[in-house]
């Protein structure tokens, strides 16, 4: 194998066409440059430059090096910056999962803060409940996931990332949106949308048991996979829903939200991890939301 430095030696011989200019560019003296030359016609078996008194040329085999050597020279300049980049996080690709309520949080500016300090990282973001990114996070499909806690697998990490609220929606056009204050307990009797409780054990029991303490069991009558799922039947009158409060920008036409007070409609949203030594991409991406976080 020929050594780089070979390389870039004859490249810039090969160029200036006088060995005195190309050692100056070199920053080397003239004889080691002209030895260097020699040893790599020895090794190639080829004669490269053409010598004469005054100029200098390239024979064929030299005009077809000076192709390559460049291009290998730039391959091999390119694999050093980009390895650089790589272990500095500055290049990658990032698989982000979040719940639907996440993207009316800190996350929206997250993303913009990341994707504006690292244009060359592939984001692919994708919704998904807590349990799928879980499971996703599991099976290396996914590299972070926004989502409520508690998790199902005691390996995978946790950090704080965002809070909210719970609030009831209702359709515009229900009976109780006239009340100008609305507790839980008025929706003793109304028919419910939700999802399933595997799918988010946290936020499931968390509503449940705002419904338990106001004195009755939800009666769902509908159940959809995702918040958005969700908020869209209520829109259409298919029953009433209690959702995170950060998503009262949904369907405002279709959809009142009330915001329920107290300290038990509070909840986290953390972003989740697997247990080994993050990736520089994942990392950078973790450093800038904990710095979201405190800010």
């Amino acid at each position: 194998m020929i050594d780089l430095r070979l390389l870039r030696q004859f490249v810039a011989v090969a160029e200036e066409l006088h060995f005195h200019r190309a050692a100056a560019r070199l920053h080397m003296s003239q004889p080691p440059l002209t030895a260097a030359v020699r040893r790599l016609e020895e090794e190639l078996g080829a004669e490269l430059i053409v010598r004469g008194n005054r100029t200098l040329g390239l024979t064929t085999a030299g005009r077809t090096l000076l192709v390559e050597a460049r291009a290998t020279l730039l391959q091999a300049d390119q694999a050093v910056q980009r390895t650089r980049e790589t272990a500095a996080g500055q290049i990658g690709s990032l698989r982000v999962g979040y719940v639907g309520s996440a993207l009316y949080g800190r996350l929206p500016s997250l993303i913009r803060r990341f994707r504006q300090a690292f244009p060359q990282v592939r984001l692919h973001l994708q919704e998904a409940t807590s349990r799928q990114q879980q499971h996703g996070l599991r099976e290396c499909n996914v590299d972070v996931g926004v989502l409520i806690p508690p998790i199902i697998s005691a390996e995978l990490r946790l950090q704080p990332f965002d809070v909210d609220c719970l609030a009831i929606a209702l359709p515009r056009g229900h009976r109780l949106v006239a009340q100008p204050a609305l507790s839980v307990a008025a929706l003793a009797d109304e028919a419910f949308v939700s999802w399933p409780s595997a799918e988010g054990v946290g936020f499931h029991a968390q509503v449940l048991g705002l419904c338990t303490a106001a004195g009755f069991t939800p009666r769902v009558v509908q159940e959809a996979h995702g918040m958005h799922a969700v908020l869209s039947l209520v829109a259409v009158q298919a029953g009433v829903a209690i959702v995170p409060a950060s998503m009262a920008g949904f369907r405002p036409d279709e959809i009142v939200y009330r915001v329920i007070e107290g300290s038990a409609a509070r909840f986290e949203l953390q972003l989740c991890t697997r247990p080994e030594l993050p990736a520089p991409v994942l990392q950078q991406f973790l450093d800038m939301a904990v710095a979201e976080h405190l800010a």
